[in-house]
């Protein structure tokens, strides 16, 4: 169940205020945790941001980290807030979701500082890489994002999309809210 929740959470995609986020970038963490945004990623973060350059880290589901515009992680908290409290899945979740949460402004040279305890959970030194996607960036330590993709099922991809994405263009999908488009509903 709590495995359910997570799946529901995070697949479950929309564009907010018309964020749609897309790239891959190697950027460094310096001694002291800042960490530059990249110019490109950086413009896409703010087109759908207000203009504001407010966001949110936290920890990703698996050795990384996952960074948010504020708008979007405003979108997710107000979910996970629905949740119910008395049930003991629901509220692993919602610790999970805020554990090591940590809202980031930009500094005048467009970094972000990230505190230690998060780059120690996502196994980062000083090499990273931003793996944007949708309405999120996902922060790698270089060495875990090359050892994932590694891993990537080559030959078996086509098996993999067809189990994952048919029941979508099928209409027997069990993901609610699923939205290709901003105007489907």
């Amino acid at each position: 169940m709590f495995f359910n929740i997570i799946f529901c959470f995070c697949t479950n995609f929309k564009k907010v205020n018309n964020i749609e986020l897309l790239g891959e970038y190697e950027c460094k963490i310096d001694a002291k945790g800042r960490m530059r945004v990249p110019a490109d990623l950086l413009k896409q973060l703010s087109n759908g941001n207000g203009g504001t350059h407010t966001f949110v880290v936290n920890r990703g589901l698996e050795k990384n980290l996952m960074f948010y515009p504020k708008a979007v992680w405003d979108g997710i908290i107000k979910r996970v807030s629905s949740l119910n409290q008395f049930d003991k899945n629901h509220r692993k979740f919602i610790r999970y979701m805020y554990r090591g949460a940590q809202i980031l402004e930009l500094d005048s040279s467009d970094r972000v500082l990230i505190k230690k305890p998060l780059l120690e959970f996502a196994g980062i030194e000083k090499e990273v890489v931003l793996f944007a996607q949708g309405t999120q960036v996902e922060i790698w330590s270089k060495e875990n994002y090359w050892n994932d993709a590694n891993e990537e099922p080559n030959e078996d991809m086509s098996t993999l999309a067809q189990q994952v994405m048919s029941p979508m263009w099928n209409g027997n999908s069990n993901q609610k809210n699923f939205h290709i488009n901003e105007g489907d509903e």
